[in-house]
């Protein structure tokens, strides 16, 4: 049982808050809160378990947010949605058995990789069409969507690069429908994972709440400025950050 008291509680509002924003626009929020958490002294297990009640309260938040905004194509979505959640199964049930210390090992790597990939990311501010999507490239999408569910089952930190990169190279999207589709999908699967994980023991309740009530202000925030692809400053930041919390993760 994780013992909280009001300055923790404050402490993952406001990374829940900023995780939220940061998910929604672009992708990472889960890199800045499961080691904050670790750090907290919560089990690198029971962290993954916890971080999935405050991704599915952000995306129910970002997802009205887009639809109240005009954004929403929902039957592509769901489709999507559905072949994510065979794999998110596969990954949740392997999740559930990461111990701590190989947890923060894996959790630590993939961070580093995926500073990589942010390092090397496309201008997000280029003017792009929304074309035609061609049949194979559907395919392709919705087969690559196991692979997505299944590390968003496991790890879910960085899903949202993926599942931008999935998007927008094979449907040939723009980017604020690209958003619009991935946190539909993640809240969609992210309720599957949540039943495995608390079944398994691995979810704390108390401080899940408290990420998902700043998870869920930061992801109707993000939403809006979504729109705007206004993530540069605030991308460098967080590579700035995530390196600091990868190289401790792995003196822990």
């Amino acid at each position: 049982m994780v013992l909280m008291n009001i300055s923790l509680t404050v402490v993952l509002f406001i990374v829940g808050g900023f995780a939220g924003f940061i998910n929604v626009l672009a992708g990472g929020g889960s890199l800045l809160v499961l080691p904050v958490m670790v750090m907290m002294g919560i089990p690198g297990p029971v962290a993954n378990g916890t971080n999935r009640v405050a991704i599915l309260a952000q995306c129910v938040s970002a997802t009205t947010s887009f639809f109240r905004n005009g954004f929403s194509d929902f039957k592509l979505s769901l489709t999507l949605t559905l072949c994510a959640i065979p794999g998110t199964v596969i990954g949740a049930l392997l999740g559930v058995k990461l111990s701590g210390v190989w947890f923060n090992r894996t959790l630590s790597v993939i961070i580093f990789i995926l500073l990589i990939i942010m390092a090397n990311k496309p201008n997000r501010n280029a003017e792009e069409k929304n074309n035609k999507q061609h049949p194979n490239r559907l395919i392709l999408a919705h087969i690559l969507m196991i692979g997505a569910g299944f590390y968003g089952g496991f790890i879910q930190a960085g899903v949202g690069f993926i599942l931008i990169a999935i998007i927008h190279k094979t449907l040939n999207m723009d980017l604020v429908r690209v958003n619009m589709h991935k946190v539909f999908i993640v809240g969609m699967y992210t309720i599957v994972a949540i039943v495995i994980y608390s079944f398994n023991g691995n979810v704390a309740w108390i401080p899940g709440i408290c990420l998902a009530a700043g998870n869920s202000i930061g992801g109707w925030l993000g939403s809006v400025f979504a729109i705007k692809k206004g993530d540069r400053t605030i991308r460098i930041i967080l590579v700035i950050v995530l390196a600091i919390m990868a190289v401790k993760l792995l003196l822990i």
